[in-house]
């Protein structure tokens, strides 16, 4: 039901469309098929149709065609160093960021996919093609960026905008401090107005200030900021770029729940290899694990091995330490 319903939203509004009798001969070796899968996001539980841009047929795939073009997004360590430059902070989410991005006529035949016209698999399949850009494909993240940087050029934006736009944007995530609250509510009305302009849906806003949670709409905050009272209260713990904020103390923490993985070295890599720390925040608690594996590889145990009884009591005083 959930692929359904993505699949039929993405045909509703125009990301995708059924291929004309006409041309579904396509002309030869400019018509590529893409597999589509779905994905659930274990946290959201929220269901994403995938469309495989690496899948291979005889060898090729359409990545192996498609130029990456130039890295625009900002470093992931710089915009969340420049998150913390201001008292006063807020985040937003450009909505389907690709599908905002159309692909030219001529080249909708390489993202062709095939469907059951309203889902049902007792019909005919029917071929479509997107007419936007996928995430997944080589290309799109480039384009796309570019995209959103062009919109200073195109239209008229304030200073505050257009430093945003180039700095504090990662891919579709934008992140943002201020010295003041009325700095940041006239930054965000700023910010959505032209991103609009450019055809983006800038949404989800989160912030740690009350004056700029209630100039925002009510249908544009996040899920979480909606259930608020916003006259005041707790603020919630968001995740931001793989992090967690603590939004009432504006500070970010970490949540590690090691899983049980066997006591190997490969186990041993795997576990430590999941704290996501992108800023080095905790490295030191992090040290003592690689230096663990260090001290494995020196004495040459291999990937499947048990743990010599030295290394695992070591190891085991770790996860207790978390």
């Amino acid at each position: 039901t959930d692929y359904v319903a993505f699949m039929e939203d993405l045909i509703s509004k125009g990301f995708a469309e059924k291929v004309p009798t006409d041309q579904i001969q396509g002309i030869v070796g400019k018509v590529w098929y893409l597999l589509h899968h779905g994905v659930r996001h274990p946290q959201k539980n929220k269901m994403r149709v995938v469309f495989d841009c690496s899948a291979s047929y005889r060898g090729e795939s359409l990545n192996s065609h498609l130029l990456q073009g130039p890295n625009l997004t900002s470093t992931l360590f710089g915009v969340l160093t420049r998150f913390r430059e201001g008292s006063v902070s807020f985040m937003g989410d450009i909505e389907a960021m690709f599908f905002q991005v159309c692909v030219p006529g001529d080249d909708r035949d390489y993202l062709r996919f095939l469907w059951w016209p309203g889902g049902d698999t007792s019909q005919k399949l029917q071929e479509y093609r997107m007419t936007v850009h996928l995430f997944g494909a080589a290309s799109s993240p480039s384009v796309c960026n570019y995209a959103l940087r062009r919109i200073p050029d195109d239209f008229e934006c304030t200073d505050d905008v257009t430093k945003t736009i180039r700095t504090n944007f990662y891919v579709d995530d934008c992140l943002r401090a201020c010295d003041s609250g009325s700095d940041a509510c006239r930054l965000v009305k700023d910010l959505t107005d032209a991103c609009s302009q450019g055809g983006f849906h800038l949404h989800k806003f989160v912030s740690n200030n009350f004056q700029v949670l209630q100039s925002i709409p009510k249908q544009e905050l996040g899920k979480q900021m909606q259930d608020l009272c916003l006259e005041g209260g707790p603020l919630p713990v968001e995740r931001t770029l793989g992090l967690h904020w603590f939004i009432n103390c504006d500070e970010f923490g970490f949540s590690f729940s090691p899983k049980q993985k066997p006591l190997t070295r490969r186990g041993s890599l795997s576990t430590s290899a999941s704290i996501y720390d992108p800023l080095g925040i905790v490295a030191p608690f992090v040290l003592t694990a690689k230096l663990l594996l260090q001290e494995l590889c020196r004495l040459g145990i291999g990937w499947d091995e048990n743990l010599p009884v030295q290394v695992k009591q070591k190891w085991e005083q770790w996860i207790l330490e978390v």
